[in-house]
């Protein structure tokens, strides 16, 4: 979903347990300004916190723009990383590339 308040309410209204934030806007524009990029999944990770609603986030997350992200939302229990990991396995190799998105989590 996108990080806006009223979907956040919505799924507190449907008794949902947990939340997936389309990260699609922050990965685009993540490299022009990270600050901005992150402020309004920042928001609805709080609001959705306040609201004991746990946080995943998925979409054009990557080795660059994850650990930022990371940082930046409270109690992210989940990411869905695809296309980068298998991208990024082709020249570091699977194990690797894990251990990789792993620290960057850390």
């Amino acid at each position: 979903m996108d990080p806006v308040k009223e979907m956040i309410d919505g799924a507190a209204i449907l008794n949902t347990d947990r939340v997936e934030l389309y990260t699609e806007n922050y990965a685009a524009n993540y490299h022009k300004n990270p600050e901005e990029a992150v402020k309004h999944y920042t928001l609805a990770a709080k609001l959705a916190n306040k609201l004991e609603i746990g946080i995943n986030a998925g979409h054009d997350l990557n080795l660059e723009n994850l650990q930022y992200f990371h940082n930046n939302v409270d109690n992210l229990l989940e990411v869905s990383i695809g296309h980068a990991l298998i991208a990024d396995a082709l020249n570091y190799g699977m194990e690797n590339t894990v251990n990789m998105y792993l620290s960057r989590l850390k």
